[in-house]
């Protein structure tokens, strides 16, 4: 199968890692030779509660036996859809009270970026050096990667930077801007939270000159750092939070939440001012709903800042230099990015799947389940130190 994946399947890079994959359950893969994987990465943030979960499972197997797709998002009342959107309105400080669901992290981000140039009627989007908010035209073009964006300008125009954490920057949010996208914690960048009261600077400068504040939550969000989201951490409210990835249990989702007075303003002057065919899709609204019923209902989201205090306690090991994030989005750092791809090479190989983060060479990503339990922990850091030990004689 390996050669026909190459083969027909469009790659994301020449050397994909290309396990093939037979069954997943809880915490682990495993592959057609029926050999086990324990899962550190959880689908990159997204498989929130693990995989196979039963609550989730039950909840699009029920949801199929009554109807799938049967209309364009927003023209019919479909029940997963407005519970979830409800529930979430509820979970949520006011004003966030209204809900628009698409179909994955990155179409979040558009619509989160023309809502912000509606409401406002500016053009400017200010967003961060090494921020990555997904890969789509209007997402690439406030990613703060260079290399990355290059070959496939022109982009969209009227877009500048700062750096995070920098609060003499604060000052290019003018009068002029629309809206400055944030991500919370920074991924791709190599897990950097915000210092110094960073988050509520900005919000303050963002009122004080009439301009959103938008929150990307698609990893930080769904409990990992220990709240539903990253940013009620820091004791301040978006205009705009923007999430995906752990919000569908597995299912491919997005969805940006506002207040209903800016929301209502997609809907009309122009009518359709976003429209996705597939949003809300019904089978996805219910693995939704489970998984958020899941998290709120039970103590994962508090045990993640138990379970990173026993990931920092277990990884000590002269390779690390330090261990940055929140609760369970964790990035191991390395001295050096050529120790980082040896380690998670040989992870893999030893039945340990870890991953990297888009922009930061030297971070070992770990972001497994939310419920993760502790012996599965203990077990992927010894295998973890184990290979970092054969990793350091070779250095």
């Amino acid at each position: 199968m390996e050669s026909d994946f190459k083969k027909y399947q469009a790659q994301t890079s020449p050397y994909p890692l290309g396990m093939e994959v037979s069954h997943a359950v809880g915490s682990y893969i495993y592959d057609t030779s029926n050999k086990k994987y324990l899962d550190f990465v959880a689908g990159v943030s997204a498989c929130t509660l693990g995989h196979q979960h039963p609550r989730v499972n039950q909840a699009i197997k029920d949801q199929l036996d009554k109807y799938s797709h049967v209309m364009v998002y927003g023209e019919y009342s479909q029940s997963p859809a407005v519970e979830y959107c409800k529930l979430m309105a509820s979970i949520l400080p006011e004003p966030l009270n209204k809900t628009y669901l698409v179909n994955s992290g990155t179409e979040a981000i558009e619509g989160s970026l023309k809502l912000a140039r509606r409401v406002t009627g500016r053009s400017q989007l200010i967003s961060c050096h090494n921020a990555y908010h997904g890969n789509t035209m209007g997402s690439m073009s406030v990613m703060g990667f260079e290399e990355r964006k290059q070959p496939f300008r022109p982009l969209l125009p009227d877009v500048d930077f700062i750096t995070f954490n920098n609060e003499e920057d604060l000052k290019k949010i003018t009068t002029k801007t629309a809206g400055i996208l944030l991500e919370t914690i920074q991924g791709g960048a190599g897990f950097i939270e915000p210092h110094n009261d960073f988050m509520k600077k900005v919000r303050q400068r963002c009122t004080d000159v009439g301009a959103m504040m938008i929150l990307d939550e698609i990893q930080p969000g769904f409990g990992r750092t220990g709240k539903l989201f990253g940013f009620q951490n820091y004791d301040l409210v978006p205009d705009i939070v923007v999430m995906g990835k752990g919000m569908g249990g597995g299912m491919p989702v997005g969805a940006f939440t506002s207040s209903a007075e800016m929301m209502d303003l997609l809907s009309d002057n122009p009518k359709l001012g976003h429209i996705t065919t597939f949003g809300g899709h019904p089978v996805i609204a219910a693995a939704c709903l489970a998984t958020l019923q899941e998290l709120i209902e039970t103590d994962l989201m508090q045990e993640a800042l138990e379970k990173e205090k026993l990931f920092r306690s277990l990884l000590v090991h002269p390779l690390i230099e330090e261990i940055r994030g929140k609760g369970l989005m964790l990035a191991v750092m390395t001295k050096n990015a050529d120790i980082t791809n040896e380690v998670i090479l040989r992870c893999q190989e030893r039945g340990l799947i870890l991953f990297w983060l888009l922009f930061e060479g030297c971070a070992i990503r770990i972001t497994p389940p939310l419920t993760i339990s502790e012996s599965e922990i203990r077990e992927g850091c010894t295998i973890l130190k184990a290979v970092m030990d054969e990793v350091a004689q070779l250095q």
